[in-house]
């Protein structure tokens, strides 16, 4: 922990403890709880603490002013309270989200714990499929097996890694949902997929065939293995249950029968439903397929492309498998997959092109080990840790796929035999003769390289077009070189100029108490009238806000300024704000630091009052404004001395 480790000690405790947050997030000044129980909390002795400016509560929020030191604090806070974004049982109302966005945050908020362990397995299966290729050892070497077993296993064990995270995202027990994870991918359940070959089915559901019954209800089973989707709706079906459970169990059995219930109950649920669903969707799509095959392969290669990493997501991929068994069986040769060898690469490419966009620590330290699966064909780690959450970056590697899916099916890329992913699966490309094309001959091998190339290309320049930088909302603090001898006692006197055009108000009038009462040094309100913030001396961009309403400056004198545009704005998260400049900038008296949108900004509500404080209003003996009623950049603003 840091420097502010008591402090954040105390915060928790006087909110209410770590109970009582739902959630926690901060701005240019302040933490800003989202608590269960308000009143819990004890405002009087917050308000009083050393380290607390005071306390505010507006838009649902519990507002600990605390100053521009505050993402130290919050780091403190967080690792204080243990939160991990997962909440408790009883958490309080969420905002409600669209269907879409909803199943998206729960798909990334099942990922992202163990993003890290999902990286290194994909890099080691990579790096096994790469020793293969090379011939240095067999694929039934001891070596193989052992790799192959470190790499896979949280792949094919995926079911349980999620059944653990989403318990944690529904409120479910931990164990339970490992239990129910578990039963998903039981290898007896997997073997019941498979048909043996002259078995005679039971009978029939929406047209598929079934081979066994539970409690004499058919049951069409399906491989789990990998998947992701079932075991998510499993695991909300099964905290449902828990809710019930805990309600009319008596508290005394409870310990036992509570998860005994949940898992009677959600697991054949789970089997009767979610299988038949699966195998519904999978003839759907086979049938959809082939149809489509048999208008044109353009198309269909520009649909597989397309639909390939979605289908995925939703293991629904194997809908394609029995024509591209059927092929091999008829013909010794298939061109069904050709449409998806670009897939990988179009996440590739749009991961090159985050690497320009991406500047948080903690994703960005994820792209590289997902280049390297994804080379080696497997995708997971990119999708789920950085492309999907993001939603644009998938749509455009959809796009590029989609585009180089629709080259292979012109060119007919075909494979010769079942093999590898990623790069890997070039040498099945490499011809039987079977299909008429000399043996040997790289047709098809370079076809899909060009497709892989033509889904690049189209991935980074959307990429690099349609999607916006992101960096850490932590605020890191810049130490500028500054004149040490105008850094001590007796900093030097300094004429600040208006950074803004517009009316001039008291600092009392400013919307914000924590400005209004000078809790956070003196100043100045500016009603702008233009949309246009300037440097108001030669100094040193010391902060900037991601949301980017909020930037904090200091002079080549050593005077601290922070000018805050509108009240509350941080929740507009940067909306009708653009930035000029970044944290750690050396600027000039009149550049453009901030342009925003006045009209937009009250359009949606907020009040675009701009408070313009010296924040080390201690540092000296006086603080006045200088300026008149009316204002421009480059004027007379404040003088310190």
């Amino acid at each position: 922990m840091g420097k502010y480790e008591a402090l954040a000690k105390i915060i928790v405790d006087e909110v209410g403890g770590k109970d009582n947050i739902n959630s926690l997030t901060h701005c240019i000044t302040r933490l800003r709880f989202k608590l269960k129980d308000e009143s819990k909390a004890h405002d009087d002795v917050l308000k009083n603490m050393d380290g607390v400016v005071t306390v505010m509560k507006a838009g649902g929020q519990y507002q600990v002013v605390i100053g521009n030191h505050v993402p130290a604090v919050y780091d403190d806070v967080l690792a204080v309270a243990g939160i991990s974004g997962s909440g408790s049982e009883d958490d309080g109302p969420t905002e409600k989200q669209k269907p879409f966005d909803a199943i998206i945050d729960v798909i990334s908020s099942c990922f992202q714990p163990f993003l890290g362990a999902l990286c290194a397995a994909g890099m080691i299966k990579g790096i096994n499929a790469l020793l293969i290729f090379f011939k240095l050892y067999e694929n039934t070497s001891g070596t193989y097996i052992t790799l192959n077993a470190i790499g896979d296993a949280v792949f094919y064990f995926l079911p349980l890694f999620v059944a653990l995270t989403a318990s944690r995202k529904f409120k479910l027990s931990e164990y339970t949902g490992l239990a129910l994870g578990a039963a998903l991918v039981y290898p007896a359940i997997q073997q019941s997929a498979i048909v043996v070959k002259g078995a005679k089915p039971l009978g029939a559901i929406f047209g598929i065939d079934y081979y066994t019954t539970f409690a004499g209800i058919p049951l069409i089973a399906n491989n789990y293995t990998s998947s992701v989707i079932p075991i998510i709706f499993i695991i909300w079906l099964a905290s449902k249950i828990q809710k019930w459970a805990k309600k009319v169990i008596p508290e005394l059995v409870a310990t036992f029968f509570v998860p005994m219930v949940v898992l009677l109950v959600t697991m054949p649920i789970g089997f009767l439903v979610v299988g038949p669903i699966i195998s519904l969707l999978t003839e759907l799509l086979n049938s959809g397929f082939n149809s489509v095959y048999g208008f044109s392969p353009i198309l269909f290669g520009l649909l597989v492309g397309g639909l390939w990493q979605i289908l995925v997501i939703f293991g629904l991929h194997w809908a394609l498998i029995p024509m591209v068994m059927a092929q091999f069986g008829e013909q010794g040769w298939s061109n069904i997959l050709g449409g998806q060898f670009a897939a990988s690469f179009a996440q590739i490419a749009v991961l090159m092109a985050l690497m320009f966009k991406i500047y948080k620590k903690k994703d960005r330290q994820l792209i590289v080990p997902s280049i390297i699966s994804g080379i080696a064909g497997v995708t997971e780690p990119a999708i789920y840790g950085i492309t999907l959450p993001r939603v644009k970056p998938f749509v455009i590697s959809c796009i590029a796929a989609a585009t180089a899916g629709a080259y292979a099916g012109m060119m007919n890329v075909t494979s010769y035999m079942m093999g590898g992913l990623g790069i890997f699966a070039l040498p099945t490309m490499i011809s039987n003769g079977r299909d008429g094309t000399a043996n040997g001959a790289v047709g098809s091998v370079i076809h899909a390289v060009l497709s892989a190339l033509i889904g690049m290309v189209v991935a980074f320049v959307l990429t690099m077009i349609f999607c916006e930088k992101e960096y850490d909302e932590e605020i890191i603090e810049v130490s500028p070189t500054i004149d040490p001898t105008t850094k001590t006692k007796g900093i030097a006197p300094e004429s600040i100029s208006s950074p803004v055009a517009g009316e001039v108000l008291p600092l009392s009038e400013a919307g914000d108490a924590a400005f209004s009462e000078g809790l956070l040094g003196q100043g100045a309100v500016i009603i702008p009238t233009t949309g246009e913030v300037v440097a108001p001396f030669d100094g040193i961009v010391m902060t900037l806000f991601p949301t980017k309403h909020a930037i904090g400056l200091i002079s080549d004198k050593g005077t601290e300024l922070l000018i805050h545009v509108g009240i509350d704005t941080v929740q507009l998260d940067g909306k009708y704000f653009e930035a000029f400049v970044k944290q750690g900038d050396v600027v000039k008296k009149g550049q453009k630091l901030v342009a925003f949108d006045i009209k937009a900004i009250e359009a949606a509500g907020f009040n675009t009052q701009i408070p313009i404080i010296v924040t080390n209003t201690q540092d000296y003996s006086k603080v006045d404004v200088k300026a008149a009623k009316h204002i421009t950049p480059g004027t007379q603003f404040i003088a310190v001395a």
